[in-house]
């Protein structure tokens, strides 16, 4: 559990390949749906934001913190509902490749299956960043 009694979970995976190349792709929105298939088929650039109009929960919105020098990937995610998640993700070196983090963080009325469920997206998502990554 966090400070706030939320509970937490760091689902992570180590990419052979560079943190400023596991960076540099992960961070680029258009790539989203290649590896994060929670977010459909393709994102649309829309002002500061990105959006998903065919995700499986309808039409969603995803917004990066701005590129930096540190890994660091957070997003917002807002839900067709209006409801915004905050999506803490950190790519950091690992020997000569990464390793990608991404925290997860069970929602209020989010239950105990659910919670599972999105850990194993979330799993599945950063394997195929994963594969992406060192197939090329």
């Amino acid at each position: 559990m966090n400070g706030t009694g939320r509970q937490s979970r760091h689902v992570s995976i180590h990419i052979d390949r560079t943190v400023d190349e596991v960076y540099a792709y992960a961070s680029d929105p258009a790539n989203l749906p290649a590896w994060a298939h929670g977010l459909g088929g393709s994102m649309e650039q829309v002002g500061a934001r990105w959006v998903a109009e065919s995700s499986p929960m309808g039409r969603v919105e995803v917004a990066f913190v701005p590129r930096n020098e540190l890994g660091v990937l957070d997003h917002h995610v807002t839900l067709p509902s209006g409801e915004t998640v905050y999506n803490p993700v950190r790519v950091i070196a690992d020997g000569t490749g990464s390793e990608v983090v991404f925290t997860i963080r069970r929602q209020p009325g989010t239950g105990v299956a659910d919670f599972e469920r999105d850990a194993s997206t979330v799993a599945a998502d950063l394997a195929r960043l994963k594969g992406l990554l060192e197939s090329v």
